[in-house]
């Protein structure tokens, strides 16, 4: 079954980017949702709508979890589930027409099985299947190698290390120091697959959804990174949460930092 749902999902990711890289020519109907840097456009919500129409009709008994709320209430993750993000970084989508991509994860009673991350702009796409390896545009991406801070790269936005309502920024700001450097790309699926593909070493935030870090999740692990919250805890795949991203070995050398 995932051999096929890979097939079709590889079909039809590369036919959403298709639609998104039209939409670059036409004016965007852009609204605010939670803030004014909460953005959502028309075509987010034909992206979600065009994946969801093409897994109904296909896989009838899935259930779909969707960003902009197109598929299904759930509570759990029971029998197959996608989880979707029809573009994730949708302000740098809306001001830059880069830096942003579609997310889709598929998960089966809770374990992540399928993860896919399109960089719509550059035409790259990471995938995955659990117990299978994953790939950029159709190359294996080699195991991650640990590493230590001192010689990372970690993304971490500046909202966190200045004064904010979630964290002290004390807690963080250490890792700033120590790290060889920083970054931040205003997606999170697309700083997942950096990391998978070893072009950063951490990333690090304090809440995001579900559908921001499904697809990353299985393809992170599947070349041997940890995905955790910042406690170090397993996350919940259906309420947000805190998600610490890493290399093996850089992981554990952080939260002992940030636990102090």
């Amino acid at each position: 079954m995932w051999n096929e749902i890979d097939q079709h999902m590889q079909h039809w990711i590369r036919e959403a980017g298709e639609r998104i890289r039209d939409a670059f020519q036409t004016k965007l109907k852009i609204e605010t949702k939670s803030s004014p840097s909460d953005l959502v456009t028309n075509v987010d919500r034909e992206i979600e709508q065009f994946f969801i129409e093409r897994i109904r009709r296909t896989y009838p008994t899935h259930r779909i979890l969707g960003e902009e709320g197109l598929g299904d209430t759930l509570e759990a993750l029971d029998g197959v589930v996608w989880i979707i993000d029809p573009i994730d970084g949708t302000m740098n989508f809306v001001h830059q027409q880069r830096h942003f991509a579609i997310s889709v994860g598929v998960f089966q009673d809770g374990v992540g099985m399928l993860g896919y991350i399109y960089d719509v702009a550059f035409d790259e796409l990471y995938y995955a299947q659990k117990g299978k390896g994953a790939f950029l545009n159709g190359t294996p991406l080699p195991p991650l190698e640990k590493t230590t801070l001192d010689r990372s790269i970690i993304s971490l936005n500046a909202t966190w290390v200045t004064e904010n309502r979630r964290i002290d920024p004390n807690v963080l700001a250490p890792l700033v120091k120590k790290a060889r450097g920083t970054r931040s790309y205003g997606s999170a699926a697309l700083e997942m697959a950096y990391i998978a593909a070893g072009k950063l070493d951490a990333y690090m935030t304090l809440r995001l959804s579900p559908w921001d870090i499904a697809g990353g999740m299985v393809i992170v692990q599947e070349v041997g990174g940890v995905v955790t919250n910042l406690y170090g805890e397993p996350l919940n795949m259906i309420e947000k949460s805190s998600v610490f991203v890493s290399k093996p070995g850089l992981h554990e050398e952080i939260l002992a930092i940030i636990q102090r």
